[in-house]
Order: structure tokens, then C-alpha cells, then sequence
């Protein structure tokens, strides 16, 4: 059974990551491009849709999946207990 995603805004899922030491590099009318460097000396970097309405499961899944952010329903779940 997979763990239920929390409804969360785009604007509120960006504040998160920048806790997370997620920095915005570019903002555009449709949402911000953010990155962060890892230890490997990798960067990983995601779009987020600026929006105040709750983002789209699949949307919220793809952001925290592995090939975006790869924090996870956990991580997100650590991050709003931040």
C-alpha cells in the first residue's frame, strides 16, 4: 500500500525545499527552476509550479521522485515537521 501524499500548494512545496538547501536559480510566469549540490558534486535541479492551489498528485510524485529531488513522501513529511 503506498503512503497518501499530503496536499500541498507549489508556493509552500518551494519554501520547503529552500529549508532543504534548495536555492531558486530562475523564475518564470509558469514557476521557479531550483538546484542543489550534493556531496558527490552533482546538482540536481526540479521546476515547481508557482501556484497557490494544491499541485496534482502525479505532479507531487514526479518532484519528489528520483530523478527530480528524490526526497520522497519521508522527506517531505521530515521537511513539514521542520
Amino acid at each position: 500500500m503506498s503512503k497518501k501524499l499530503p496536499a500541498i500548494s507549489g508556493n509552500e512545496l518551494i519554501k520547503l525545499l529552500q529549508k532543504d538547501d534548495w536555492e531558486i536559480t530562475r523564475k518564470a510566469t509558469h514557476g521557479v527552476s531550483m538546484k542543489k549540490l550534493f556531496p558527490d558534486g552533482r546538482y540536481r535541479v526540479t521546476i515547481i509550479p508557482t501556484s497557490n492551489e494544491s499541485l496534482p498528485k502525479g505532479t507531487l510524485a514526479a518532484i519528489l521522485g528520483p530523478k527530480q529531488t528524490n526526497i520522497g513522501h519521508d522527506g517531505l513529511i521530515e521537511l513539514l515537521k521542520k
